[in-house]
């Protein structure tokens, strides 16, 4: 740098998360090796959402700005020889959106720093981000607490012929979770024919929408569950969960330009047939009401619990279709579990990924401080993340550091390289969902 051995910028107890309406503050640090001249010294604080129709392009097709303010912490004059510092404090706006950044648009915030020198002199610049969350509590959404339910029912043809009649009906056990959280996803398949179904696939899946002149989609699985087909005649459930990884929540609230969906997909191959659950991803965690538990009377039997494991799949040859019909009327079908072949969340020996609920991201009121923090990652094993501000990358942070991208065992991220864009849209989140699920946006308003 010449004159200039060092410039940089510090936050105060090297805070880099922040919430809406607090105040940031810092100190801009200058070290010089001879005296240097300048007009003015500048800090400005900044933050704005960028979107594209091309991938990772920063040459940004819409923008929109949050936060922009200059503050001079030096008039002209003369830095001599030596260590310099300057504080500087701003203000952050209540209604700026979560820091964000995806394949085709982000939300940024910076500090930036300025030395304007006299003409013909080098000017200076340097700059560090920030990340802001803007706390999404599910408790504020309407009949969060209640499950997410949808089914569907198929008719199909095979051996030319035949037909056949399938139902599937998929719930999870509430409609918002944090980071951390268990998806509890029950499937229920009717299997009113002569034929064997294929396997039934359970998917949590993000949908970012970039809403430019020609709205771009993206869509990436998050975890994805694949279980076992259901015997011809047969009606069958399967019982899976999920955790939640690191993700930024739903919503975005006040960005207009980019919006963040999440729903859970259950499909059926062969008959293909399909039901989709909207979720939320949230910071503060849905507040059930824990129940009373019963007294038991002194000498009332114990019951046992149901076994989880699942029950065997035992092959039978397919019953006739006059047979097959008289048994669904009379509600007589056999029930039997299905097993689950794969989960993305598990490695490659059964054994699933274990994550303690603390080293996500979650809030429930004001961000965790880093003794506690510190404190939290100390009691277990895994690393201690910080809030999601990415598509899907968690934010590592080990001591007074930025934090730094870092790779999650519970998300699979996507492959760009071979993505092209859809020459047509894919269906609207609305039109995908069930009749009686509204979008988050209608919530929200």
């Amino acid at each position: 740098m010449g004159k200039l051995q060092e410039f940089e910028i510090t936050f105060t107890n090297n805070k880099v998360v922040y919430n809406p309406g607090e105040s940031i503050s810092g100190t801009v640090r200058i070290k010089t090796s001879q005296s240097l001249q300048f007009k003015a010294i500048k800090v400005n604080c900044v933050g704005s959402c960028g979107i594209s129709s091309k991938l990772n392009d920063a040459s940004w097709m819409l923008e929109e700005k949050y936060l922009s303010s200059t503050l001079s912490v030096a008039d002209k004059g003369t830095l001599p020889a030596g260590d310099h510092s300057f504080p500087f404090q701003f203000l952050i706006p209540a209604s700026v959106p979560t820091s964000f950044e995806g394949p085709f648009g982000k939300i940024l915030y910076k500090i930036r720093a300025y030395i304007d020198t006299p003409r013909f002199s080098k000017d200076y610049k340097t700059q560090r981000p920030f990340y802001l969350l803007n706390v999404l509590n599910l408790n504020e959404l309407p009949d969060v607490e209640q499950p997410s339910c949808a089914v569907t029912t198929k008719k199909f043809n095979y051996l030319l012929v035949k037909t056949g009649t399938l139902m599937l009906k998929a719930c999870s056990d509430l409609r918002g979770y944090t980071p951390g959280q268990v998806i509890k996803l029950s499937t229920e398949i009717h299997n009113k024919s002569g034929k064997d179904t294929g396997y039934v696939m359970a998917s949590l899946i993000q949908r970012v929408s970039y809403k430019t002149k020609r709205p771009v989609f993206d869509l990436r699985p998050i975890a994805e569950v694949e279980g076992a087909g259901v015997k011809a005649g047969k009606h069958a459930e399967w019982r899976e969960q999920i955790i939640v990884p690191p993700l930024p929540q739903s919503g975005l609230t006040g960005c207009s330009l980019i919006d963040i969906e999440y729903f859970i997909q259950v499909s059926l191959k062969s008959p293909e047939a399909v039901v989709t659950l909207p979720i939320y991803i949230g910071n503060i965690a849905v507040n059930l009401t824990p129940s009373i538990p019963q007294p038991i009377a002194q000498g009332a039997p114990v019951l046992a619990m149901p076994s989880l494991s699942p029950a065997p799949v035992v092959p039978s040859a397919p019953p006739a279709e006059d047979d097959l019909e008289g048994e669904l009327g009379a509600g007589g079908v056999d029930s039997e579990e299905i097993p689950t072949k794969s989960h993305s969340q598990q490695d490659p020996s059964g054994i699933p990924l274990s994550m303690s609920p603390s080293v996500f991201g979650q809030a429930s009121g004001p961000l965790p401080t880093q003794s506690q923090q510190l404190a939290q990652s100390s009691a277990g094993s895994a690393p201690l993340f910080c809030l999601s501000t990415g598509a899907t990358i968690p934010f590592f942070t080990d001591g007074n550091t930025t934090p730094v991208p870092t790779s999650c065992p519970l998300i699979l991220p996507p492959e760009y390289s071979t993505w092209e864009y859809p020459h047509e849209p894919p269906p609207t989140y609305e039109e995908s969902c069930s009749s009686n699920n509204s979008s988050f946006n209608s919530s929200m308003r």
